[in-house]
């Protein structure tokens, strides 16, 4: 009998101890809801590390070995220009020449003046951007030598890139993390509370793009970082 009162007792403090600390308990609990997630962006803007320029020239005529005699003079006075210009032999790549025959189609109109009309690029793959920047301003030159190029058709686009991301990843990152953490203390100090641990954090994908239609070869680095934290009384 004495037992079973030595357990009521037991029992019954047992239950005063969990109803005294189930307030503090839920406080914390509900602590742990409290978060705030913010966002911190990360901007640059860098000069491209390396670009790809095609040029493109348009070859036309009766008899096609003198078409192909004009396609070797024109490639070889490229080469010339862009050699003479700091761009170095491995650098620069000549493509086949796609060269159609008139006559040979069946559909087209009644004018066909020249039989065979050849499309050729002769394309620069290099890191010394400022090197091709000097040059694209005198692509006259080739055209005084009788060298009529296709124009920037789509397929022939010069292409700027920078792939020097690796460099400046970590940095960035950094710069992206702070700057949320500061969006973040500033909500707990406007709300009351102080900015806590943690929770989640996530790095955004970073976005390579040209700064402005007129610069292509000026891009800007952008990333956002997304960094949930917990809130304290």
């Amino acid at each position: 009998m004495e037992n079973k009162k030595f357990y009521a007792v037991c029992l019954l403090a047992g239950m005063l101890f969990i109803g005294a600390m189930l307030p503090t308990a839920v406080s914390k609990f509900r602590a742990y809801d409290r978060t705030v997630n913010v966002k911190g962006l990360s901007e640059r803007e860098v000069m491209a590390d390396k670009v790809i320029w095609p040029i493109a020239f348009n070859v036309v005529g009766n008899d096609l070995n003198s078409v192909y005699s004009e396609i070797e003079r024109n490639t070889s006075a490229i080469r010339d220009f862009l050699v003479s210009g700091g761009i170095s032999e491995a650098e620069i790549s000549v493509a086949m020449p796609a060269i159609s025959d008139k006559y040979a189609q069946e559909y087209g109109n009644n004018d066909r003046t020249y039989r065979y009309f050849s499309k050729n690029v002769v394309t620069v793959c290099t890191a010394g951007v400022d090197k091709v920047l000097e040059l694209m301003p005198r692509q006259s030159e080739l055209l005084k030598k009788g060298i009529i190029g296709s124009g920037n058709s789509w397929e022939n686009q010069v292409q700027f890139q920078f792939e020097g991301l690796n460099g400046i990843k970590p940095e960035m990152i950094e710069d992206a993390t702070r700057n949320a953490r500061e969006a973040a203390e500033k909500f707990a100090k406007d709300s009351g509370s102080r900015l806590g641990k943690i929770k989640t954090a996530s790095q955004g994908t970073f976005t390579i793009y040209d700064r402005d239609s007129n610069t292509p070869y000026i891009k800007k680095v952008r990333v956002v970082s997304s960094v949930t934290y917990y809130l304290k009384n």
